[in-house]
């Protein structure tokens, strides 16, 4: 004899029923064919993102983990993002698997799953459940992660403040926007699974979410901080970040040796010949086409570099510190420090000095 499924909505989560409905979620065909959907989905929408650090992505995958969380509750929602985590690395691996980071994917599904499932789903409550998971999880939950997963994997490498100051800033800027999109996304989808049965909030999707003044000028505010944020941490960052570090090998011969075709016009004492340059520092002026290089001059001892290991080309190639080593050897000696600030656009010579 079958037993029929309760609808009932709650006003909080803190209650026995609710976390009863949850667990008997479970045990419903329908709700396990719609999560295997929902982890299908997924795992899609993953794959598909905006890198902007190694380990910082932007991606669309929360409107199908919000939707799964509100329709199926807590407990399959943590299940579901467990499974997800696992497969998503055995389909695309990106490094080492690091077990914690399961803890992340649940967590953002349980967030969304207390806010949304058996309510009445409100503009207030899909805010709330996305600040929770930016605040709570991106932040505070995967911020000691990193630091556990750097002290044992990146070589004594250390996961400092500054080194999250930008998954920060890109939660202040992405909250108002991620909760207008799920807002209208959620709209949309509601009326859908009130009709399929998947959801009881019959009569209430159409006039909940919906914004008031109040929480529009709230996430205006929010947005014009995130950006203020964001143009702030890049001036920063460009100011303090020499750009020279993240040179491949072949950008820092062509950066090193378009260094000495710069000096060898503008100084006629420079033999581009018998001279080797090796770019100590680039920085590039924020908002602008400007990059100004710190740049060591060496001239080279023929006689010395016959005998060496290595060829002129190879020392054309190399940075600061290994051009410094061949010094030590006696193949180069430094002449000076140039000071060179181009135009990246045009190539044109802004500004040149040499001491």
């Amino acid at each position: 004899m079958s037993t029929q499924k309760s609808t009932t909505l709650y006003p909080h989560p803190f209650s026995k029923a609710y976390w009863h409905d949850a667990v008997a979620e479970l045990k419903d065909i329908h709700m396990l064919v719609f999560a295997a959907l929902m982890i299908a989905l997924r795992l899609v929408m993953k794959q598909v993102s905006i890198p902007i650090t190694p380990f910082l992505r932007i991606n669309a995958a929360y409107f199908v983990n919000a939707l799964g969380a509100m329709v199926f509750g807590p407990v399959f929602a943590a299940l579901c993002a467990a499974v997800t985590d696992v497969l998503g690395y055995i389909i695309r691996p990106d490094g080492v698997y690091f077990p914690p980071f399961i803890l992340t994917e649940i967590g953002g599904s349980v967030v969304f799953a207390l806010f949304l499932y058996r309510a009445k789903v409100t503009t207030t409550r899909v805010m709330l459940s996305r600040f929770s998971i930016n605040l709570f999880i991106n932040v505070l939950l995967q911020t000691p992660i990193m630091m556990w997963y750097y002290a044992l994997y990146m070589n004594g490498k250390q996961y400092t403040f500054t080194m999250a100051v930008p998954g920060m800033i890109k939660n202040v800027l992405m909250f108002p926007i991620e909760s207008v999109l799920l807002t209208l996304f959620l709209g949309v989808m509601l009326p859908i699974t009130n009709r399929l049965g998947l959801t009881y909030s019959v009569g209430h999707a159409k006039d909940a979410l919906k914004f008031s003044k109040k929480q529009v000028v709230t996430l205006v505010m929010l947005f014009v901080v995130g950006v203020g944020c964001v143009f702030g941490y890049l001036k920063y960052y460009y100011t303090n970040t020499s750009l020279s570090a993240s040179y491949t090998a072949e950008e820092r011969y062509e950066k090193n040796t378009h260094m000495t075709e710069v000096l060898s016009q503008e100084n006629a004492d420079i033999d581009p010949d018998a001279t080797v340059t090796t770019i100590e520092s680039a920085y590039k002026k924020f908002l602008t086409d400007e990059i100004t290089y710190t740049v060591a001059v060496y001239t080279v001892n023929e006689e010395a570099l016959s005998g060496y290991d290595k060829d002129l080309e190879t020392i054309r190639g190399m940075s600061k510190s290994k051009a410094k080593a061949v010094a030590e050897d006696g193949v180069m000696e430094k002449v000076g420090t140039a000071t060179i600030v181009l135009n990246t656009k045009t190539d044109e010579v802004l500004s040149y000095s040499m001491k």
